[in-house]
């Protein structure tokens, strides 16, 4: 079970953008049936537009803007993002969130004897916890606390396994 992100923040700017032309043609459509002068005119659209020539610079900028926008509307919908629900080992389709293992993971970090605060990044395929401690003494502690990432990754049985980097920071430092 891997589910992938919705696309919805570029998915919603199209829908905007096509909403805005849409509404935009129907107040002209509909003031032209009731008898009223139009926002813009046919004939004022079709003059702008025929007296405007390639080289100009202003049309090379919208082409281009439109044209980068068009790639990045493309590129966002063809590159997968990050599942947001992780494969689990097993026979049954289970998974678990993203957000529930990093929360997980770092109440476990949080947890270890010795550790003040615990940040951890759930990368693709890396775990980085950034471990703060008010110890002088820091032997062992970052083995302690990739132990404990160890035994509860363990438990939960990702289908693939993250690597554990830890990086540990003391407050205080040693005399």
């Amino acid at each position: 079970m891997k589910r992938r992100p919705r696309r919805t923040i570029p998915a919603t700017l199209t829908a905007l953008v096509l909403l805005a032309a849409c509404v935009l043609i129907a107040v002209v459509a509909i003031q032209l049936i009731i008898g009223q002068s139009p926002l813009f005119g046919y004939r004022s659209v079709t003059d702008t537009l025929h007296s405007t020539q390639w080289r100009d610079t202003t049309t090379l900028i919208a082409g281009g803007a439109i044209a980068l926008l068009g790639l990045l509307l493309l590129v966002a919908a063809l590159l997968p993002g990050k599942p947001t629900v992780l494969p689990l080992t097993g026979d049954l389709d289970a998974g678990i969130t993203r957000r529930s293992l990093r929360r997980d993971l770092q109440n476990t970090a949080a947890n270890v004897d010795g550790v003040s605060r615990a940040n951890l990044k759930l990368g693709r395929r890396t775990i980085v916890a950034r471990i703060r401690t008010d110890r002088t003494n820091t032997a062992g502690l970052t083995d302690a606390v990739r132990a404990a990432l160890d035994r509860r990754l363990d438990q939960v049985t990702p289908l693939i396994r993250p690597a554990v980097k830890i990086q540990l920071r003391a407050t205080r430092n040693a005399p």
